[in-house]
């Protein structure tokens, strides 16, 4: 989002969700993730999944 000079509730309500929504998208504490949802982001960041995704084993 830094990079392409997006705050967080424009990007919010470009995808269709609640800024508290992203946040739980941002700070990584979601248990999921909408492929339509993952779609819109790459959409409006004009960015592909792996751009923004990063997998972390649990401790």
């Amino acid at each position: 989002m830094e990079e392409k000079g997006i705050k967080s509730k424009e990007l919010a309500d470009k995808i269709g969700i609640t800024t508290a929504n992203l946040s739980i998208l941002k700070t990584g504490k979601a248990k999921a993730v909408r492929f339509s949802t993952l779609e819109a982001i790459c959409k409006a960041l004009n960015c592909q999944p792996g751009d923004i995704l990063h997998y972390a084993t649990k401790e």
